[in-house]
């Protein structure tokens, strides 16, 4: 293979295609388990990595990091073209407790502190300010406990916690709420937890007009251009299959009546009839509101056999659905608020859809 790349070089006008410049972040806060899934999907993140930094000897490993003065942090790639650092820390404070220096939750020690390692003067700059903004909300008061320290190396951890929210979903979903975690950032975040985070991203992309109006049919006549009025995060999940982090997105926390369709096509998908809280942060169903307007297919990323769940019309990634939801069907549809629309009871004739106001009679 690698003699076979050489002489591609050597012909005329070859070029291999430009890869984007990544950078990196590193960020300790408790548990490494719990750090991971809030980054893992985003846009422009290409690897979130478990494992330990900060500390005196070689080769950490679990059995020994804590007495070497090891940190449990992950480190995150990413294209700064897709992604600011900005944004990765404001997922950071809703993902930690700043105010404790100790450790997170009721993992206690050292190995748990808190703490931002920058790679870069800018970095450093960004993190200071980012946690002085933090300061000055006073959501948490003034005297926060996060350390902002300069990056010196990071061993990746075994492979049993790679990916453990994943992995080990259900064991994971338990440890997480009985950590205490769920509590507090309902206490100090209540629905802000919930931000946009197109806001903090470089170039946002304009604010998405109607998708559907009545009448037209729900195959889309030109999806490209549907794509560019739509937000980098919204693509991002439906057409490259992303996730967004659970509890930080728009409808997980959602109660008024109404319907969701897809971002991208408006055709009709789920009501907040058959919408529950599951506890794991995303929008989740019983049973869809237009069965035909949705498609299943195996899904074996994370070495897992999942079912995704795709719009029929607009081809778009909406999430999975799941064996352990309540109701006869025992169905959970875990969709991602990026994919949807939510149309309130109220506007349903104005956007389109009158079929759906005896719904809520």
């Amino acid at each position: 293979m690698r003699w076979i790349l050489a002489a591609l070089f050597l012909l005329p006008g070859f070029s291999p295609a430009a890869q984007p410049a990544l950078e990196t972040a590193t960020l300790a806060g408790g548990c490494f388990w719990c750090l991971q899934p809030p980054y893992q999907g985003l846009p422009g993140v290409v690897s979130v990595t478990a494992g330990y930094t900060g500390g005196h000897g070689e080769r950490p490993t679990y059995d020994d990091y804590a007495a070497e003065g090891y940190t449990e942090a992950v480190q995150i790639r990413f294209d700064p073209a897709r992604m600011s650092y900005g944004a990765l820390l404001q997922v950071y404070w809703r993902n930690i407790d700043p105010t404790d220096g100790g450790g997170q939750f009721y993992d206690r020690g050292p190995q748990y502190q808190p703490a931002i390692y920058y790679h870069s003067p800018a970095q450093r700059r960004e993190a200071q300010a980012s946690l002085d903004a933090l300061k000055a909300s006073g959501r948490f008061g003034s005297v926060l406990a996060v350390k902002i320290l300069p990056f010196g190396g990071f061993t990746v951890a075994e492979d049993y916690h790679q990916d453990y929210a994943h992995k080990c979903p259900l064991k994971f979903e338990a440890y997480h709420a009985a950590s205490g975690r769920d509590a507090f950032f309902k206490e100090h975040w209540g629905k802000d937890r919930a931000f946009d985070i197109n806001q903090f991203l470089p170039q946002a992309a304009p604010t998405p007009g109607p998708a559907h109006k009545k009448g037209d049919p729900w195959a889309l006549k030109d999806k490209a251009a549907r794509l560019k009025q739509l937000s980098r995060l919204t693509c991002h999940v439906t057409q490259e299959d992303g996730t967004e982090p659970p509890f930080q997105n728009k409808y997980w926390d959602e109660h008024r009546p109404g319907i969701y369709v897809d971002a991208v096509s408006g055709e009709p998908l789920f009501s907040s009839l058959d919408k529950f809280d599951s506890g794991t942060g995303w929008p989740s169903f019983t049973k869809p509101l237009e069965p035909k307007n949705i498609k299943t297919r195996l899904d074996p990323s994370l070495g897992l056999d999942r079912t995704e769940v795709r719009s029929v019309h607009g081809d778009s990634h909406l999430g999975h659905v799941f064996n352990d939801g309540p109701g006869p069907g025992g169905l959970r549809y875990c969709v991602n608020s990026a994919a949807l629309r939510f149309i309130p009871k109220a506007d349903l004739v104005k956007e389109g859809y009158p079929e759906y106001v005896k719904l809520f009679h």
